[in-house]
Parts: structure tokens; C-alpha cells; sequence
């Protein structure tokens, strides 16, 4: 007999049943009265998990293509930002930002490493010329969440827009748009939202769509000042992906019924769950401090190939995980715990983690790993501080 099967990637992540049967209803017309009211439903659930007073636009791309659109729209040939690269969805920012002709300033950090808001601050007292920080919550290669509160005091004074990738964020982490003062919030489907690959969504502050209006360069697809004038009549630019948009009509009313609080706190603890057992393990955490929610890059010794350690999980034990990317490819094993994912996946997960981890050769602590866990994810439910929970809506 076959094990089931658990996702526990950092994207795609499992779909709840009523998700999936949203997605299988009959095809409507995405111009009729009946679509526009979903599309409605749809935006106020949208600015409500944003935290923004602003529209926010549904587009039919990846996330990287709300990226680029982000960039493409809210800045010009020649202009100079500075973006934070400690990943590789830092370095999609730097290679978006000088494919649009962008003068490039680069904090690059070790892989595993969260952004400094000093050393961010000192580059923009350094060189005025700054107009943009592009930066990730998180950064979805390593598990790194970047202070992005923190980032936003200094950009919120300045004029310097703060561009914000919010792929493996939104939904799993608090980033309260308008509170903390972001300016540009960007995320995906396929992660916190419980939905297959396809859709992305981007909103703007006041002041960058200011900017998005002075633009002279203009895109086609990705006009967000079309997008937007579409969205305000409940309608998109170009024909949506229809049912995707269906399955986030019911995601997001899942959403509404929980709450942010208690679906951060559930992440929270799934976080806590996870770190806590790995240690328990005897295994290194790749970031120590600052870390994402709803993902634990773990550190494999040497001797382990983790990308063998991966083919176990998944072959044997029906635990699909995902490996490193660059450098860090064959060194750690990322386990992604967002969404729809409870304690349950999470624990097998671990199990799956520490048996193809002895596959390999490894030898980890006692058994107690998995009671560890459970300690630190019953403190979190029980009443302990969540961090940045403030400000973050309910």
C-alpha cells in the first residue's frame, strides 16, 4: 500500500477540498454580470489580507511576472534602486531591474542572511539619487523574512518607494500594507493562498501609483493604470484565468471565516513545530534568526546529499520536500509548511525527513524529536506572543 502523498514544498502547496471544487465548476464568461460579482467579492477580500484601502490587481502570470510589472510600471530607464540580494529572488529583482534599464545599487548578502534596516538607511542617506528598495518578505531560497517593517520607516520619509516581494509572505506572515507603509505589495497563487500556479496580485500605495502615472514608457500587458481603471468597473484588463479566480473567491472566504490572527498564529506554530524538531534532531537550521514563517531550510552535514535525501522522502515515504537552489543545491532541504497544511503533514514530513536522512547515512539524536515539536507548537496555540501580530488586521 502506498503512502499518501503530502506536498510540503514552499510552493505549490495542497489545495482544501472546497478550493478544488471551485476550480472543477463549469466554465463562465468572464465579461458577464455574474463573474463581475465574484471579481467584487473578490477585491474586498483581496485589500482586506493586503491591508490596503488601495485596489488590488489580479493578474494572469506567475509571481515573478507581478514582479516584473511592479518594476516596469513604477520606475524609468536610467532611475536608480537599490535592491536587496541575499537569495535567489533577490537576484530577480537585480536581473528585472537591469533588464528594464535601471542604474543598479546591490546590498548583497550571504544566502541565509536577513537585510540590515541600518545598512539600509546609511545607502539611501549615501546616495539620494535612490528612488526604489526592492526586497523580498521572504525569501523563499533560503527562509530568510527581511524586516520589512522596519525598512519601511526609513523609505516612508524619504522619497523612495519600498517594493516588496510578498510570494511566500501574504497569507502565511503579517505585511500590513498601508499600516507598516509599503508601497508596492506583490504575491502569488501557489503558496499562502491555497491555489494552483497562474495568478498573481500586486497593489500600490498613493504615491506609487504617482509614480506609475509619470511613467512615459509604457507596457501593454502589464499597464497597471489599465488594470486598475478594469478593476474598479469588477473587471480585468485581459481575460483572467476564470476559475483560478473561482478558487480564490472560496480561499478567500476561508480566510475571512479564520481570521489573520489565528492564521498567523497557525503558521506560527507550524514554524515553531518544525524548528524546534529539527534541533531536537540535532540537525542545523540554515537561518538562524529572522526566519520565514511557514519555511525551514535545514542544513545538511557533511557526507549527505540532500538531493538523495529528497528522492527518499518522496519515493518511500510519500513526502515531497524541495532542495536548494545555486550553491546551495545538494546542501539543504527546504520544507515548506504554508497553507493548507496542518500539524499532521508536518510531523509526517519530519518523519519522512529524519528516516531518509539515516538512508543517507546520517545519525541524528533521540526520538523525542516529534514531542518536541508538538511542545513548541502547543505553547504557540496556547496563548504564547506571536511577533508583528499587530497592525496586522483580524
Amino acid at each position: 500500500m502506498r503512502n499518501k502523498l503530502r506536498l510540503l514544498t514552499p510552493g505549490p502547496t495542497p489545495l482544501p477540498e472546497e478550493v478544488r471544487l471551485a476550480l472543477a465548476q463549469d466554465m463562465v464568461h468572464h465579461r458577464k454580470p455574474g463573474f463581475k460579482a465574484v471579481l467584487h467579492r473578490i477585491q474586498e477580500g483581496l485589500q482586506w489580507l493586503f491591508g490596503t484601502q488601495q485596489p488590488v490587481l489580479p493578474l494572469t502570470c506567475s509571481g515573478s511576472g507581478a514582479m516584473n510589472a511592479a518594476v516596469w510600471n513604477l520606475f524609468q530607464p536610467g532611475e536608480r534602486v537599490l535592491v536587496v540580494e541575499a537569495g535567489k529572488f533577490g537576484q530577480r529583482w537585480k536581473d528585472i531591474a537591469l533588464a528594464r534599464g535601471l542604474d543598479v545599487a546591490v546590498i548583497s548578502l550571504p544566502w541565509g542572511q536577513a537585510a540590515s534596516p541600518v545598512a539600509i538607511r546609511e545607502a539611501l542617506d549615501t546616495d539620494p539619487t535612490i528612488c526604489g528598495v526592492l526586497v523580498q518578505a521572504s525569501e523563499t531560497s533560503t527562509g530568510v523574512r527581511h524586516p520589512v517593517r522596519e525598512i519601511a520607516q526609513t523609505t516612508r520619509i524619504r522619497d523612495v518607494l519600498l517594493v516588496v516581494d510578498g510570494i511566500s509572505a501574504v497569507a502565511i506572515s503579517p505585511c500590513p500594507m498601508d499600516a507598516w507603509g509599503v508601497d508596492c505589495l506583490l504575491t502569488g497563487s501557489q503558496k499562502g493562498l491555497m491555489l494552483p500556479p497562474g495568478l498573481a496580485f500586486i497593489a500600490l500605495s498613493p504615491r506609487a501609483w504617482n509614480a506609475a502615472e509619470r511613467q512615459t514608457c509604457p507596457v501593454l500587458y502589464f499597464d497597471l493604470r489599465r488594470e486598475r481603471d478594469n478593476c474598479l468597473k469588477d473587471q480585468t484588463l485581459y481575460t483572467p484565468a476564470i476559475n483560478l479566480l473561482k478558487g480564490l473567491d472560496v480561499s478567500l472566504q476561508l480566510f475571512r471565516e479564520r481570521g489573520l490572527e489565528e492564521i498567523f498564529r497557525q503558521q506560527w506554530a507550524l514554524t515553531q513545530l518544525t524548528r524546534t524538531a529539527v534541533r531536537a534532531l540535532g540537525l542545523e537550521l540554515l537561518v538562524q534568526n529572522q526566519y520565514t514563517w511557514g519555511l525551514t531550510s535545514v542544513l545538511m552535514p557533511a557526507g549527505i546529499d540532500a538531493q538523495r535525501l529528497l528522492q527518499i522522502a518522496a519515493e518511500k515515504y510519500g513526502v515531497v520536500m524541495a532542495g536548494g537552489q545555486d550553491h546551495l543545491k545538494g546542501r539543504i532541504v527546504r520544507v515548506g509548511h504554508m497553507g493548507h497544511v496542518d500539524f499532521a503533514d508536518v510531523l509526517a514530513g519530519l518523519y519522512a525527513l529524519r528516516q531518509a536522512f539515516k538512508a543517507c547515512g546520517g545519525h541524528t539524536a533521540g526520538r523525542d524529536y516529534l514531542e518536541a515539536g508538538l511542545a513548541a507548537y502547543e505553547q504557540v496555540l496556547d496563548g504564547l506572543s506571536v511577533p508583528d501580530l499587530d497592525g496586522a488586521g483580524n
